[in-house]
């Protein structure tokens, strides 16, 4: 049996490139390339995607939705990067660590959608916590987050980076605040809340990172519930996962401790974090992680690995960049 053919549709865009380097040097897969010519060319991206074994899509929604019917291949897998597919029927979701059957069903499965960033950090923070009991499945959810300009595309990109006529003044930019995000069904669903969550995101003038942050009051949960809690369910559903990681309890006192956005780009890590002020009855849950890596790219990468079957060889971080 040959190896597993990749093919990446949208492999000029961010998401596509940096999938692309985090497989580079592998020699258990073939990757199937299109001429930078015919990306536009609907027959050669056809024959190709008929011709992978799975299909990564990079791609606007509709541009995925049009992708998967000019599959005509039943063995041809699909994974989807966009935000097309991530609550439609038939495709299972690929966040690995939702649940301890997570991994199994991305395994068999033939559609596969990667969260989105912002999603990723707001479900493995609520999902456990609504699981155990400690967060009710209605908890009214405050997400906030910031992230680097690189998921926001060229235009974004050449704005922060203040290139061409879309230069950019100042170096933060809150946006979504018409409450209507396209992460928010994902997030609802996969946290298992009764109500969607408020998100308000933000853009900030660095390339890539992210910080997830969900504010608790703790006096406002039934059974008295502590941060203590919280931070023990989270340790619990986490325990042994090699990607998420579920930092010390912080709990108000001497020390100011400050969360860099930017420490774990170019890996596929994410830490977890509670924070809590016992006297104010307070405590705030943080995700952080790389937008590029564990909320794009490297998730996809995991994925990837577990569609086929061979994951645990690899560390899903940007080739030549140490994790």
């Amino acid at each position: 049996m040959g190896k597993p053919k990749i093919f990446i549709d949208g492999e000029a865009g961010t998401t596509g490139l940096q999938i692309r380097l985090r497989l580079a040097g592998r020699n258990d897969l073939e990757l199937l390339s299109i001429d930078p010519a015919q990306r536009k060319d609907a027959l050669e991206r056809k024959r190709l995607l008929n011709q992978a074994d799975v299909a990564i899509l990079c791609l606007p929604d509709e541009a995925a939705k049009e992708a998967v019917a000019m599959i005509e291949n039943p063995q041809t897998r699909v994974l989807d990067a966009s935000s097309a597919h991530r609550v439609a029927e038939g495709w299972v979701y690929g966040f690995p660590e939702l649940s301890p059957l997570q991994p199994d069903l991305i395994r068999q499965a033939r559609f596969v959608a990667n969260p989105g960033c912002y999603a990723t950090g707001a479900i493995a923070l609520l999902r456990p916590l609504v699981d155990a009991g400690l967060l009710p499945e209605g908890f009214a959810a405050s997400v906030q987050g910031i992230s680097g300009y690189s998921g926001g595309g060229r235009a974004l990109i050449e704005a922060m980076e203040g290139k061409g006529e879309h230069r950019l003044a100042g170096d933060y930019r809150a946006y979504g605040l018409e409450l209507t995000h396209k992460h928010i069904p994902e997030m609802t669903r996969y946290s298992r809340l009764l109500h969607e969550p408020i998100f308000t995101p933000a853009v900030a003038r660095f390339a890539q990172g992210m910080l997830v942050m969900i504010p608790v009051h703790l006096w406002a949960l039934p059974k008295g519930v502590r941060a203590c809690e919280l931070h023990a369910a989270l340790a619990e559903r986490y325990q042994g996962q090699r990607f998420v990681e579920v930092m010390p309890l912080e709990t108000y006192g001497a020390h100011h401790p400050v969360l860099d956005p930017q420490a774990l780009n170019n890996t596929n890590r994410m830490e977890l974090f509670v924070f809590e002020n016992p006297t104010r009855e307070q405590a705030l849950l943080v995700a952080r992680f790389d937008n590029l890596g564990k909320g794009a790219s490297g998730a996809a990468a995991q994925n990837l690995d577990l569609m086929l079957g061979t994951v645990e060889e690899h560390a899903y971080q940007v080739r030549g960049v140490a994790a």
